[in-house]
């Protein structure tokens, strides 16, 4: 047994040897090439596809078109270098009228430069169809050098496989033969086993139903366990913590709020102003995706959800026009409270200063939204009991100034202290 153990052990060492070597061989050629993809998807394709002119022209051809050391300081700062009186970088900023490019002044030398192979890989990929039967002659031999590593590979993978069955073969015949001569002695210790459960389970039973103190006290814990469990499952009826629920457009807030930064409050607007944050209406979403229409998740083709939106307005991307039959969204609500209790935004976003996140959890990371906070009254309370007034704003200075008239015996209205607010009356 020992000697088979140690043949096992070399030929599991020489072929992880083998695997770690042809990874190591693999990913040094598409590191490089990956990364790149990484960084042409989060920073290029809102502008610019490798083979079809976008907001910027197509990136085909760049390579061969301006050296590698130009194209890094193009990308670094556009600016910088048409500043410099560079004729290439000025030509192309005179081709798209003056638009000016982001510059990537955080992306290292060998960042841009992963990117430009990422460009020339899917080059070369789009190239590769039209222009097989041309190139057929020429990747000839290094077809037939490859067809040839690969046979050799395979006979020495069916060379181990074989290897290994043989050895395990004999393995198991040993093992077969060890439980044959001791299978009688494993049963009868089975029986004996069985027994003596079997025996000790009734005295053990026999034993506590005699002890009446010891029956009571199991009772008495068996109803405060129901007793428990039946509260906490009470308790969190109505609360619907982790609720996600199916929207009819797949909206990213990790996107849009995290990725790009985009404030809450632009398309929640009312959070500023009203007791409701409110829904935006597409209209809003089109005031960005009027100019955004390239998507690296589908090939440069329109993105299915960015087409929901265009549908619901009845807008045509090509010709940049709206119909005359908009449906609204029907988005599904995530957040409820229930009808007697009252929750104002813009007395706790304007006035309180409370963040979206403190209710939301953290939003600008999800992909798709759900209710983070249980949103129950002693988590409400819990949150006025430990947060402070913010006194230094214009509400609480009406309300100074409201209190010295009535020192003064002078007159104060409702008015005077909020009274004409619409959310006062209409909620």
């Amino acid at each position: 047994m020992r000697n088979i153990s140690s043949v096992l052990g070399r030929l599991a060492k020489t072929i992880s040897v083998g695997l770690m070597l042809l990874f190591a061989v693999t990913m040094s050629h598409a590191q490089d090439v990956k990364e790149g993809q990484a960084l042409f998807k989060s920073k290029c394709t809102s502008c610019h596809s490798v083979t079809k002119k976008m907001v910027g022209p197509a990136l085909a051809g760049m390579a061969e078109r301006h050296s590698e050391e130009w194209l890094v300081k193009w990308i670094h700062n556009s600016q910088a270098l048409i500043a410099s009186g560079d004729p290439a970088a000025k030509a192309i900023f005179e081709e798209y009228n003056k638009s000016v490019m982001t510059s990537f002044t955080d992306l290292s030398d060998d960042q841009i430069k992963n990117i430009i192979a990422y460009v020339k890989d899917e080059e070369a990929k789009a190239a590769a169809g039209p222009a097989e039967g041309t190139a057929a002659d020429g990747g000839a031999a290094k077809s037939d050098d490859a067809n040839l590593l690969m046979i050799v590979g395979l006979l020495a993978i069916v060379v181990l496989a074989v290897v290994v069955i043989v050895v395990l073969n004999r393995v198991i015949r040993t093992l077969e033969k060890v439980i044959a001569n001791n299978q009688a002695a494993i049963e009868a210790a089975q029986a004996r086993n069985e027994q003596y459960k079997e025996s000790g389970k009734a005295k053990f039973a026999k034993a506590f139903l005699k002890n009446k103190k010891l029956v009571g006290f199991a009772v008495l814990m068996l109803v405060a366990l129901l007793g428990v469990a039946g509260w906490n499952t009470m308790w969190n009826v109505g609360v619907h913590t982790g609720y996600k629920p199916v929207q009819p457009i797949k909206f990213s807030h990790q996107i849009h709020a995290g990725v790009n930064q985009i404030e809450c409050q632009y398309c929640h607007g009312g959070a500023f102003k009203s007791k409701n944050a409110s829904i935006p209406s597409a209209n809003v979403c089109m005031n960005c995706h009027n100019t955004i229409t390239g998507s690296d998740h589908y090939d440069g083709e329109l993105s299915p959800e960015i087409a929901k939106i265009y549908k619901a307005l009845d807008y045509n991307p090509d010709t940049r026009t709206y119909g005359n039959n908009p449906r609204p969204i029907q988005w599904v609500r995530i957040h409820n409270l229930p009808d007697f209790a009252y929750f104002n935004h813009s007395q706790h976003v304007v006035v309180a200063g409370v963040e979206c996140q403190t209710c939301h959890g953290p939003i600008e990371t999800m992909e798709e939204v759900y209710q983070y906070s249980p949103l129950t009254m002693k988590w409400c309370v819990d949150c006025h009991r430990e947060t402070a007034v913010n006194s230094d704003n214009a509400y609480y200075d009406q309300l100074i100034e409201a209190h010295e008239k009535l020192k003064k015996g002078e007159k104060m209205t409702a008015a005077m202290i909020g009274g004409l607010e619409c959310g006062k009356c209409h909620y």
